[in-house]
């Protein structure tokens, strides 16, 4: 039943995406969500290629289906990840943080999908024109870095103006939103922060209680001063930040105040003093379940969310 353009494209059972999250995305997480039939995706951050070569090749131990790689266009080893993901080729890469187009051509040699992620409309279109495969339109719910348009009205609009696939992403926890998603004309979903809680993601326990026992307003968003606003859990570092943004403390500053901070909490588990990268769905997750427990349980609750639909409308009749 959600079998749609998505699946063919990339070659997975169901149209679900997991997001490429540095120091959160690694070889076993991305692998058991393949196996799981969505397409896993592999985390490269500013992490050098050496890094990402082992990665790569521990995936490829642990599953024969489709993978990818996210890869942030500002690290600083770009140029040398992409020499690699020439030499050790993926089924797919998704992007952020600039343009791919330069790339394309080099990785279409080599069998690989492209799919940017877009915070806007605008920047849709212009990547749309570069040869991508795909688009992932990624609202301000998730975490991580974030635009300023939310997931409900920059899908349908991003779908409207462009001629190949949209993937929806941001504030996308169960089958509720994965339905509503196809429903705006995406076809399929990307899904992050309840990811970090699957079993097989690797990140410290701590930062799996921390989103587990999230409210509702537990995220905040800091670095829009900088002009790359980014949405995390509250804590000591959050409350911090944002003083010295109010206070107009010098860019230099908060970037030194920032620097190592995801790896000290997704690595060694310090939920107060690193930034805890998680989007508004923090507050849904309740428990740490496998990837694949996490699949089935978003298609079967679109199933009944179907289901609940099919009987309005009967009832309506």
């Amino acid at each position: 039943m959600f079998r749609t353009a998505l699946c063919d494209l990339l070659n997975i059972d169901y149209p679900i995406i997991q997001g490429g999250m540095a120091w959160v995305s690694t070889a076993e997480l991305a692998a058991a969500v393949s196996e799981a039939g969505g397409l896993g995706i592999i985390g490269s951050g500013s992490a050098p290629a050496d890094w990402l070569r082992k990665q790569i090749r521990q995936a490829r131990q642990l599953t024969k289906k489709p993978f990818g790689v996210n890869v942030m266009l500002l690290s600083p080893f770009l140029e040398e990840i992409m020499a690699l993901l020439k030499e050790e080729p993926v089924a797919v890469i998704t992007t952020g943080a600039g343009n791919p187009g330069k790339y394309v051509p080099a990785l279409r040699e080599v069998g690989t999908k492209i799919i940017p992620v877009v915070s806007s409309v605008a920047l849709a279109k212009r990547l749309a024109r570069t040869g991508v495969d795909a688009l992932i339109a990624e609202g301000m719910e998730s975490g991580g870095h974030i635009g300023d348009i939310t997931t409900m009205a920059m899908v349908p609009q991003v779908v409207d103006v462009v001629n190949i696939p949209v993937i929806a992403a941001g504030g996308i926890f169960d089958g509720r939103g994965f339905l509503a998603a196809l429903a705006l004309g995406a076809v399929g979903v990307q899904m992050g922060t309840r990811f970090m809680c699957a079993e097989e993601c690797t990140i410290h326990p701590r930062v799996k209680e921390a989103i587990i026992n999230a409210k509702d307003r537990d995220t905040t968003i800091t670095g829009a001063s900088l002009g790359h606003p980014v949405r995390s859990l509250r804590n000591k570092l959050t409350k911090k930040y944002r003083l010295m943004e109010k206070n107009g403390v010098p860019a230099e500053e908060l970037e030194k105040l920032g620097l190592g901070s995801l790896r000290a909490t997704m690595v060694d588990g310090d939920v107060e003093n690193g930034t805890v990268m998680a989007g508004q769905v923090s507050a849904m997750v309740g428990k740490v379940q496998t990837a694949r427990e996490i699949i089935m349980d978003t298609v079967e609750g679109a199933d009944e969310v179907i289901n609940y639909l099919n009987k309005l409308v009967v009832k309506k009749a």
